[in-house]
């Protein structure tokens, strides 16, 4: 299949440079697969589609301040590194992540980056099979790794994103809880605190699962052919509690509504093949693109995403290309928003 079958044309002034407020004031277009019906609503009315008995399956995973601003020790030029992911260190004294390196031609083995005002430093240690990826050492005065970043980690947005944002809150989710995202579930940027209530009144079950979004959400796809790209895994975890409610979800023929493509990844990671979600943790890799076969979701909660990109590719996957191409136009021409910060499609 042609990664071109995935390519649109957006102008500029539709991507959406700020979040909304309040968060559930964006637009919301609404899809039906089995009738190619596509209606205009707004994010505060998504209760009136879904149905009681319904699961709503969020991801309650945290962005930490990953991207860092530095120099290169023995030149003083500019660098930025973005956390990906913790890793086992050798010793107590380095704490050892796999970040991306900009730029990376300098970043070989032995390097040193003095990062911040000197607070932290970075020894480049290896590479890895990323275009500019590699395992770095930080060291620093203060051990609390974490109270470093805050100093002078910044939030990773994606850069499309010119525009400065305020206040950090504002890439998070109401209901982030565990650090360790390299971004922002960004389909749950939409909910506040009083929508969920209303959802959780209305007797739709509210499930929490955790995925840690790595580096594959700032990874174009390179090759030429879907079937040829290679996804990097990122950490799920689903309890026995959540595990147990969404199975009984579905005994009790309850649609299962997953918010963002963070959570349709993670529960199609964990179903079995007659439909029963298994309790547990890991890294998954699972690409999904047309043709793959979904076990576990019904309904898809989802920004409006980048041409040519993996996400795009699973939508279209859950919803058929043609059906997404022609939802993609119509956005297009009522001026939806687009991307992280843009509006949101329901599709059941």
């Amino acid at each position: 299949m042609d990664v071109s079958e995935f390519d649109y044309e957006l102008p500029a002034e539709l991507i959406a440079q700020e979040p909304i407020q309040p968060r559930d004031a964006a637009r919301l277009m609404v899809i039906n697969r089995a009738t190619g019906n596509i209606t205009h609503s707004r994010f505060s009315q998504l209760p009136r589609y879904l149905h009681p008995g319904d699961a709503l399956i969020i991801n309650n995973t945290k962005v930490i301040p990953a991207r860092l601003k530095g120099r290169w020790a023995h030149t003083g030029g500019k660098v930025e590194v973005l956390l990906l992911r913790k890793l086992r260190a050798p010793c107590g004294e380095a704490t050892r992540w796999e970040v991306l390196i900009r730029p990376a031609r300098r970043a070989r083995p032995g390097v040193e980056i003095i990062l911040g005002a000197g607070e932290l430093r970075a020894e480049v240690v290896d590479f890895t099979s990323t275009a500019g990826g590699r395992i770095v050492d930080f060291f620093m005065s203060d051990q609390d790794f974490r109270r470093v970043l805050d100093q002078i980690g910044e939030m990773p947005l994606p850069p499309y994103i010119k525009k400065e944002m305020n206040s950090k809150d504002r890439y998070q989710t109401v209901y982030a809880r565990y650090e360790g995202s390299a971004a922002a579930p960004t389909a749950g940027l939409h909910f506040t605190p009083e929508l969920l209530q209303q959802i959780s009144d209305a007797g739709i079950r509210i499930i929490s699962v955790l995925l840690h979004v790595g580096v594959g959400t700032f990874l174009p796809v390179r090759t030429e052919q879907v079937e040829q790209h290679s996804m990097h895994s990122e950490y799920y975890w689903v309890g026995e509690e959540e595990a147990r409610a969404i199975n009984q979800v579905r005994q009790n023929q309850g649609r299962v509504i997953a918010v963002g493509t963070t959570c349709v990844r993670t529960l199609e990671t964990v179903t079995d093949t007659s439909g029963r979600v298994i309790p547990g943790e890991g890294w998954t890799d699972l690409f999904i693109y047309p043709g793959y076969r979904f076990r576990a979701v019904d309904g898809l909660i989802t920004n409006f995403h980048l041409p040519r990109s993996t996400l795009l590719m699973l939508v279209s996957a859950f919803a058929g290309r043609d059906l997404i191409r022609k939802a993609y136009e119509i956005a297009i021409q009522e001026r939806y928003r687009f991307f992280s910060f843009g509006d949101a499609m329901l599709i059941l």
